[in-house]
């Protein structure tokens, strides 16, 4: 790639936020540049068809009053892809902009595959010693002339300003040499073909990489789902050349492709995925006010949750957290049976880590009341509902929705209709729901975040 003789398009696109799958294009500004001189430049503004955020007018003086009247992007998705085809595509953090236009032209129904170059990775590898490689530091460190920050046309002339500094300042051979080092294409395994990743959409979902045989290589999980398949091979690990079949599963959020991430990666145990995959080794602690001693993952579920401290992956994690409470709180790991039993007083007490209740120091009633005041900083937040709940997905796109039924902490499931709903119900009243942590991190963190629709799941029920 020879960037002097190229044909290039260098594209800056204005949004109504950063993710492709649920923002749109406002504005779009292209120069194409045929043997590194402007051959033509077009901008427009695309109505999105939804609102745009206040902070997002304030930032590019873009108002949805000036977008009223202009073009969808459906409108002129095909003038857009013959401007650009056969162009190699230029843009600063290309990954989005190419992101937003690939999504686009999907739901046009056109395939965009250009190549592409980031002038971000571009300015880094030119100019490693400087700090800042953001649009902006550009501008400020070359001594660009922007004429309206933050609208695409300007924006995309002070890109093609830098490239011609940078060929100045480093040479034709050097530039060149850069841009086909950041542009180098996907390493696609031989046996693979590109056709099963131009079917995966760019959607929220799982993806299950194969081998010639036997379990998945590898589990993983996207709000973008080709956009991160491709993105494995661009990566230098061998194992990615073992792949042979790719299968996804669509979800409608991104709630759905975590928990089922989870849940698949323990069902069949994929090869390279190195984490979520032991929910055997779960534990926690349990102190009746005598003993302290920690519970399987067997023992916990739903009933027997409240009464957990703190939920570890493994029994050394567990082992670790409690050291730690013990060296803050005075607490004799001998006496709890978990340190090496020796006549006397402990070893730690001797270096001033427990208080000495091993050396009648202090009594056994004093030692346990101040570990299970301990241990309540470790104890699981109690459930915050009345029953049962479930979590609302959609899509508006697609006109899609997903129910994730959870009670106590424990996820049931996913439900899209009436009869799903019904099959959840109908488990959950005959055994207890069972306990995966994974699962629990999961849904804490998201119930956690504001504008999550929680319903009780008998309206659910009500309502499918």
């Amino acid at each position: 790639m020879n960037l002097l003789e190229a044909p290039l398009a260098i594209v800056d696109l204005e949004t109504t936020g950063t993710r492709p799958a649920s923002d749109r294009i406002t504005e779009i500004g292209v120069l194409e540049v045929d043997r590194f001189r402007v051959a033509a430049e077009w901008s427009t503004l695309v109505n999105p068809g939804i609102a745009v955020p206040s902070e997002i007018q304030a930032l590019t003086g873009i108002t949805y009053s000036m977008l009223a009247e202009a073009p969808s992007f459906a409108d002129l998705a095909d003038e857009l892809h013959e401007r650009l085809a056969g162009r190699v595509f230029i843009a600063h953090n290309a990954r989005f902009d190419y992101g937003f236009l690939r999504r686009e032209f999907d739901r046009a129904g056109i395939r965009f595959q250009p190549r592409t170059v980031c002038s971000v990775k571009l300015s880094k590898r030119l100019y490693p010693g400087q700090r800042g490689h953001d649009l902006d530091s550009v501008i400020a460190r070359h001594g660009i002339r922007c004429a309206q920050r933050h609208r695409a046309l300007a924006d995309a002339d002070a890109l093609w300003q830098f490239l011609r500094i940078a060929a100045d300042e480093h040479g034709e051979e050097v530039l060149s040499v850069a841009a086909r080092q950041i542009a180098k294409a996907p390493a696609l395994p031989a046996a693979l073909e590109r056709a099963q990743i131009d079917a995966i959409p760019e959607a929220p979902g799982v993806y299950l990489l194969y081998g010639e045989s036997g379990p998945p290589l590898y589990i993983g999980k996207s709000r973008s789902l080709r956009t991160r398949v491709l993105q494995h091979f661009y990566s230098s690990a061998g194992w990615l050349q073992e792949v042979r079949r790719i299968e996804w599963r669509r979800t409608v959020g991104e709630l759905g492709a975590l928990l089922t991430e989870a849940r698949l990666v323990k069902d069949l145990g994929p090869t390279y995925n190195r984490a979520l995959r032991r929910p055997q080794a779960t534990c926690g602690f349990v102190f009746d006010g005598k003993r302290l001693r920690l519970a399987s993952a067997g023992e916990i579920d739903a009933d027997t949750l409240p009464f957990v401290y703190g939920i570890y992956r493994s029994r050394r994690a567990a082992l670790v957290a409690l050291r730690a409470l013990a060296d803050d709180h005075g607490l004799c790991l001998q006496t709890l049976g978990f340190d090496a039993k020796r006549r006397g007083a402990c070893f730690r007490h001797q270096i001033g880590r427990c208080a000495g209740v091993c050396a009648s120091r202090e009594s056994i009633h004093s030692h346990h009341g101040r570990l299970a005041a301990a241990l309540a900083t470790l104890k699981t937040p109690e459930w915050p509902y009345a029953g049962p709940v479930g979590i609302v997905e959609e899509d508006r796109g697609r006109d899609a929705t997903e129910v994730h039924a959870v009670d106590r902490w424990c996820y049931l499931g996913a439900a899209r209709c009436e009869p799903d709903m019904a099959d959840l119900l109908d488990a959950l009243g005959k055994s207890n729901p069972r306990f995966d942590y994974d699962h629990y991190r999961i849904l804490a963190r998201y119930l956690g975040k504001p504008g999550a629709r929680v319903v009780p799941l008998a309206q659910c029920t009500a309502s499918s």
